[in-house]
């Protein structure tokens, strides 16, 4: 399965995302839509979301994305919450989550920082694919695309964009 990944989006989801996005079969966002409900809407009517809701979204969206979520997608068990911190330094609730149900793959949102690397202490593979949004501190947009078959993740490729960037020039 092709996964795009994106997460603290905050209410854009822009033409330059859409694009590096296409070729994947579904798009999982850890948290922080933002845009109420809108903006989950338009990106599960792009392609099949996956989600979980943010520090800073409507509640509303606890209807179709929980607190956190766990599910096995071709072999590999997948984690997914907004608030998760970092290998060797987790949020108490992400850790009791990990322990709990020992995923391959945890995904996080939050920080605005890209980070994928082996947490050997878990046993997993970490993956907060950074901010695709404008609101926040950083100053590049990141999304990422993998792949996952056979109980194995391969084939990362990271997206960056310039925030503020737009096809007609100069600063949002």
């Amino acid at each position: 399965m092709y996964i795009g990944l994106i997460s603290d989006s905050h209410g854009v989801f822009s033409p330059e995302f859409r694009e590096f996005l296409s070729p994947v079969d579904e798009v999982w966002h850890a948290g922080d839509f933002g845009g109420g409900v809108d903006t989950a809407a338009e990106i599960a009517a792009f392609k099949p979301l996956k989600g979980v809701i943010g520090n800073c979204d409507d509640r509303r969206l606890l209807f179709d994305y929980p607190l956190y979520r766990c599910w096995e997608c071709e072999g590999v068990k997948v984690l997914m919450t907004h608030i998760g911190g970092s290998p060797g330094h987790y949020y108490p609730e992400a850790r009791t989550l990990i322990r709990e149900h020992r995923p391959d793959l945890f995904v996080c949102g939050h920080s605005h920082i890209l980070k994928v690397m082996n947490d050997k202490t878990e046993n997993l593979l970490y993956i907060n694919p950074g901010a695709c949004g404008n609101q926040g501190w950083h100053a590049v947009r990141t999304a990422l695309r993998f792949h996952i078959d056979s109980g194995k993740v391969h084939g990362m490729e990271v997206f960056e964009l310039k925030r503020g960037y737009h096809p007609g020039g100069g600063p949002l």
